[in-house]
């Protein structure tokens, strides 16, 4: 590895600057050993590594016709019960250590989805207003919105409400939190509002629209000023 290390940078710094610079750093290595070591023939490891990588590249990597082997979704226990299958005594690590090398992974399952939005029966969806046309003529005109969910690392999730410009998509207000209730989204279509108040500096003389497709948990039509519309996006 430091030698690979120097071979990429010896055209860039020399070796004997990138020895001194690797020993410094409590890396020891002389030219001396840099040069030996490139005259050296392959260690057995070293054979035995490229001879695997080739055996793994053959089930990961396209064939010829460009399809891959049903065993391309296999991941690293997959791959080495496989291997063991075709006689080739490989230890487990091995074939870990291998793939991650070479960035290969295996076909996962994702975490649970989680259900962003919940409808609510006593409150009708509202109709569609934009009919799947999200082109906007001016700033204002158009808001799009919708809320989602992010694996939060000591486990569950949080939850971030967007709302958007159609015209020059700027996002015009955000939300966080660690509930899926209501009033957050609400909260972010407010800060639309106010920033569209603001941009006009007073009251919004026009009629926007915005659409979304959490508008079933709560939000109600007009909600600060403006039209709301619900649909598939």
């Amino acid at each position: 590895m430091i030698c690979g290390f120097i071979e990429a940078f010896k055209m860039v710094f020399g070796v004997v600057p990138a020895c001194r610079a690797l020993s410094a750093h409590g890396i020891a290595i002389s030219p001396r050993g840099y040069y030996a070591r490139l005259s050296r023939p392959p260690s057995r490891r070293a054979l035995r590594d490229a001879w695997l990588t080739g055996v793994l590249r053959e089930i990961f990597e396209p064939g010829p016709g460009g399809r891959r082997r049903p065993e391309s979704l296999y991941g690293a226990v997959k791959a080495w019960g496989y291997l063991r299958r075709q006689g080739i005594d490989v230890a487990r690590c091995t074939v870990e250590r291998l793939m991650r090398a070479n960035g290969w992974r295996g076909n996962s399952r994702g975490r649970r989805k989680v259900v962003t939005t919940t409808a609510d029966p006593a409150n009708p969806r509202h109709p569609d207003l934009v009919g799947r046309d999200f082109r906007a003529q001016r700033p204002g005109q158009l808001l799009v919105a919708d809320f989602t969910y992010v694996p939060l690392a000591g486990g569950g999730f949080g939850y971030t409400a967007f709302v958007s410009g159609a015209f020059a998509g700027t996002i015009l207000g955000w939300e966080c939190s660690l509930s899926r209730a209501t009033a957050f989204v609400q909260r972010a279509i407010g800060q639309a509002a106010a920033a569209l108040r603001r941009a006009a500096g007073g009251p919004i003389t026009w009629r926007p629209v915005h659409h979304s497709d959490y508008a079933e948990v709560g939000v109600k039509p007009g909600n600060r000023g403006l039209a709301c519309s619900d649909g598939a996006g």
